[in-house]
């Protein structure tokens, strides 16, 4: 008797012939021209084109879901913060460098990454507090660290949860200057987006926490973004933390967005400002009534 053969066996042999088309021609330096007779789903230059964008789109936001999911990642803190900042010993390098040289743009430059060294260690510290708080939990209610996946203070946060061991996660973007996710994000959930707006919805899908650590624009765009959604309810309120009181500070004064009645008093409470990992982590704890201390998860 002929044993059946499964249909899913054969679907994977025909998209695996597909695909090794394609490698054949890279394989082969051969320019891939526009080919009518090509399938569409392996065709480049059709999926390239601006009326398939809406496909695009579609991808991006289902294959990081689905990766995701796959290993369980349902429950995600949030940190964002500059890509520039270094470790401190790191910091120290470019600065003795630059001493050296004479350069005084760059002199100044240096000293502006030791001085802002330590966000880098606390960040670190704080995705630690973070994983090792999830050890101890049944895997859905585990918390997971996930980043913009870039250098600075996304690869602490990545690094902090690498040091114990846990999954974490990173939504890296494709920039004009190249850009790839850090060396400590889990590799398979290291994720690069061309979309910016895919990608900040793939923050906010799982996030039940956000912690801005002191940044550029793209922190800014990360930050107000997720705090007008949850100002107007289109997201669930999630715990929202600026780590840095003297940078936030010297950078915003939201009390003047009050005073010129461009927001209520109440929307203050959208969020808190610490400078410590702890304080960070206790009012996540809070937020959500989880077991403090040493208690955790059971």
């Amino acid at each position: 008797m002929t044993r059946p053969v499964q249909h899913e066996n054969l679907q994977e042999r025909r998209l695996a012939d597909a695909w090794a088309e394609l490698q054949a021609h890279a394989d082969g330096g051969n320019p891939l021209t526009p080919d009518a007779y090509r399938l569409a789903f392996a065709d480049p230059e059709f999926l390239l084109r601006r009326e398939t964008r809406g496909i695009r789109f579609q991808l991006e936001m289902l294959k990081p879901d689905l990766a995701q999911r796959e290993l369980g990642i349902e429950n995600t803190v949030v940190v964002f913060g500059s890509a520039r900042f270094r470790e401190p010993a790191e910091a120290q390098a470019l600065l003795t460098q630059a001493e050296s040289a004479g350069d005084a743009r760059a002199i100044a430059k240096a000293r502006a990454l030791v001085r802002n060294a330590h966000y880098y260690e606390q960040a670190r510290e704080f995705a630690r507090i973070v994983a090792r708080y999830s050890k101890a939990c049944s895997h859905e209610d585990k918390l997971f660290i996930c980043t913009g996946g870039g250098p600075g203070i996304m690869e602490a946060a990545n690094r902090g949860a690498h040091d114990e061991g846990a999954l974490n996660v990173g939504l890296n973007i494709t920039l004009p200057h190249e850009q790839s996710g850090n060396r400590f994000i889990t590799p398979e959930l290291s994720f690069k987006f061309h979309y910016f707006a895919l990608r900040k919805m793939h923050f906010m899908m799982r996030a039940k926490a956000l912690v801005a650590f002191p940044g550029g624009f793209g922190t800014l765009d990360e930050l107000f973004e997720v705090i007008t959604l949850v100002q107007c309810k289109k997201a669930r309120p999630v715990p929202i933390v600026l780590f840095g009181t003297d940078y936030w500070k010297r950078l915003v004064d939201f009390n003047v967005l009050v005073e010129e009645g461009a927001i209520s008093p109440e929307d203050l409470d959208l969020f808190i400002t610490v400078d410590d990992p702890q304080l960070a982590w206790e009012h996540i704890v809070r937020f959500y009534d989880l077991p403090a201390g040493e208690a955790r998860c059971t």
